[in-house]
Parts: C-alpha cells; sequence; structure tokens
C-alpha cells in the first residue's frame, strides 16, 4: 500500500520508513507507527510518522 495518503496509516501499522539521513543511501527501516506527523491528507514524498522506536521517518510502504 502507498504511503502518500494519510487515511491509509493506522496506529499500530506495520511500515518501512526512509529516515531524512537516508535519503541519499536510500536505507529503509521497518517499524509499527506510534504517531503521525503529518496532518495533511496526502503528500508526495510519504506522510511522516514516528516509530514505537522514536525513529521519525516518511512513509515508503504500508504492510498488510
Amino acid at each position: 500500500m502507498d504511503g502518500t495518503i494519510r487515511s491509509s496509516i493506522r496506529l499500530g501499522s506495520r511500515v518501512i520508513i526512509i529516515q531524512k539521513h537516508h535519503q541519499h543511501t536510500s536505507e529503509m527501516t521497518q517499524g509499527i507507527v506510534q504517531e503521525i506527523l503529518t496532518s495533511a491528507t496526502v503528500h508526495p514524498r510519504g506522510i511522516k510518522v514516528r516509530l514505537t522506536t522514536g525513529e521519525v521517518g516518511r512513509v515508503q510502504h504500508v504492510m498488510e
């Protein structure tokens, strides 16, 4: 599922994010959403979230 639409992301969802400092290497991080930080309904580069581990990044993929 696409990470650019806020309604597709729920608290507790398992997602794959890219952190700001990993954008040039495309290194991805997998985790569970603790908080949704983007208030817009759609964001072209991905909705920004905080994972339960405290890492912050933009959602690239929502796992089902």
